[in-house]
């Protein structure tokens, strides 16, 4: 096979193990959430408020790389549960802060730890020396894979 061809076949194999590597890994993360009556993204928005403190909506959904629109209907949802609330920013009032509540910092509190256990568990399959060297490559791959969009 000319060499040309090869790395096309390379290229293709790369994106298909990949995607079934991020499938099967986000399977056992989704199942962990799901037992805490969540779904990834009410995690997603909850988790970025654990851990960076009280963020714009706007940030907050591109950090979990959702839209205006879900973001607002996440947040929706998760205020009925009374795990955030929504607060003006004093300096902008265009802009409105996620924040957890009390209750909201004690149940991801609480549910954290079974999460990074499962996010353990989906990647144990490696050991330490190869989970460095896959997050090596896949920075180098998620950047090189920006520049070329971006040009």
């Amino acid at each position: 096979m000319p060499e040309e061809q090869q790395h096309r076949d390379d290229s293709l194999l790369l994106m298909v193990v990949l995607a079934r590597a991020y499938n099967w890994v986000t399977a056992h993360t989704t199942r962990e959430i799901r037992q805490h009556g969540l779904n990834p993204t009410e995690f997603g928005v909850l988790e970025v408020l654990y851990h960076k403190g009280p963020q714009p909506l706007q940030q907050i959904g591109e950090k979990i790389l959702i839209s205006s629109g879900n973001i607002t209907y996440v947040v929706d949802k998760l205020e009925k549960k009374q795990l955030l609330v929504r607060k003006p920013c004093a300096e902008d009032r265009r802009v409105i802060y996620a924040e957890l509540t009390e209750k909201g910092q004690q149940f991801l509190a609480s549910i954290f730890p079974s999460h990074k256990i499962a996010i353990e568990q989906a990647v144990s399959g490696l050991n330490p020396e190869e989970k460095r060297s896959a997050i090596e490559l896949l920075k180098k791959l998620g950047h090189s894979a920006q520049e070329r969009f971006h040009k």
